[in-house]
Order: structure tokens, then sequence, then C-alpha cells
């Protein structure tokens, strides 16, 4: 798997990679197109198309997050579908602790055999609904909660900004025009007790496609009715 472009990626954005680091992104594209013959994982089969849209955009927050917390933190993937951006975070961020989160059994077997074939330590999958999740003990127990799920902002934050920590950030990774969304958004952020903090506007590499890193950074604790029951934020996502 010609992985050059995540390579040259990676040395201009200061992210470290070893050769057994770019190794485990080899392996896990291989693990992807493998296993997507059985079951739709992505549309992106690809393996330059994966390194861009895949591997690349998964790690375009990976400079930010170690500027604000180094190399050891938490981190949960809410949707994380086959392993993005999840997977490519853990393989850049070794010592830090994982959780990757799905709905979907399927998909978590899947990332849990990517977890065991690539030896990520302090990595585990689980299956479960983000509503369900929330009222565990992982509520309010990750300093990140990172997102490329394709749902309406308000809708995410939801789920989102109950698993961080007070002082820890959600990361939304959003394409196209989504400052009306924003916009309506504004009241769940300050009901769910975040305040927007930044936005990294970016393009793939050699496209013309345009990708958006939304931070939104936890203040004040989630009141505890959020989230609320399985389906509910779906469909009536807070408002002003």
């Amino acid at each position: 798997m010609d992985l050059s472009r995540l390579e040259a990626f990676a040395r201009e954005n200061n992210i470290e990679l070893s050769d057994s680091q770019t190794a485990q992104f080899a392996r896990f594209g291989e693990m992807v197109i493998e296993t997507n013959k059985q079951m739709n994982l992505t549309a992106i089969t690809d393996e330059s198309e994966m390194a861009a849209k895949h591997f690349i955009d998964s790690l375009e927050s990976a400079p930010y997050i170690k500027e604000l917390a180094g190399d050891d933190f938490s981190l949960v993937d809410l949707g994380t579908g086959a392993g993005f951006p999840g997977i490519p975070l853990k393989i850049a961020f070794p010592e830090a602790r994982f959780v990757l989160l799905d709905s979907l059994n399927k998909r978590i077997e899947f990332v849990n055999q990517v977890i065991n074939e690539l030896g990520l330590a302090n990595t585990r999958g689980i299956a479960a609904r983000a509503e369900e999740f929330a009222r565990t003990e992982y509520r309010e127990n990750f300093d990140f909660c990172v997102s490329r799920a394709v749902a309406n902002m308000s809708v995410l934050l939801e789920y989102c900004l109950p698993l961080v920590k007070l002082g820890g950030y959600c990361i939304l990774y959003k394409s196209g025009d989504f400052r009306s969304e924003m916009d309506e958004a504004a009241a769940a952020v300050n009901v769910l007790g975040g305040e927007e903090a930044d936005i990294k506007t970016f393009s793939l590499p050699d496209s013309e496609i345009s990708r958006s890193l939304i931070f939104i950074k936890k203040i004040k604790a989630t009141p505890d009715k959020y989230p609320r029951r399985p389906g509910k934020p779906s469909k009536s996502p807070i408002k002003n």
C-alpha cells in the first residue's frame, strides 16, 4: 500500500510515525479492503483514496490534540464505523487510551479484530448506543470525543458532550457548508455545557474536498437529563 502521501502529511504536521506505525496503517488498510468484500464498511476501496480520504482525513485533528494534551490523554470515537478517525489517531498516539463506539455490533467486531491484529494497547471497541453509553461509568470520562459521523450537529453534541470531562473537547469532522448547522446548534452547545472554541478548515491532498474540524470545549457539567432516551435526540434536536 503506497503511504507516501500519508508520510509526507505526517512530516509536514510534526506527527512522528515510525516504520512500525506506518506498517500498522498499511495492515489496517488491507483489513478494511479485505473485509469490505463481505461487509459494507466503506465506499472507498482504492488504496490511494483510502490514504487521503480516511487516513489523512482522520489525522487532521492530531496536531491540535497534541497541542492541547500532549501524548497522554483519553479519547472516545463516537460512531466509529470501520474505525475512523479512531484507529488512525490511536496509531499516531500509542500511549493514549481509546474507546471506539458504534451501535452496530458487526462493525465493532471488525474494529476489535483490527485492535488485536495491530497490537493496539489501551484500546477497545464497544457496541452500544451513544444515549445508553453516556449513562455508564464512561460519562464525563474523556479528554476528547471525536466523530466523523454524518449527523446533525445538535444531535452529535447531545451524544458527545456528556462523555467529555470539564476542560475537554468535542471535535466534530464536517464537510461542506456547515455554518447554518452551527448556528442551529448554538442552543445545544450552551445547554449541554459547551462553548465554541475553534474551527479549523482544510482541503484533502490532491483534491478540492473541503473539510472542517469544529472544536467545542466543555466548560460546565452536562445536565443529567442528557442525552435523552434513544431516538429522542435525532427526532427532536435541542433548539432555542
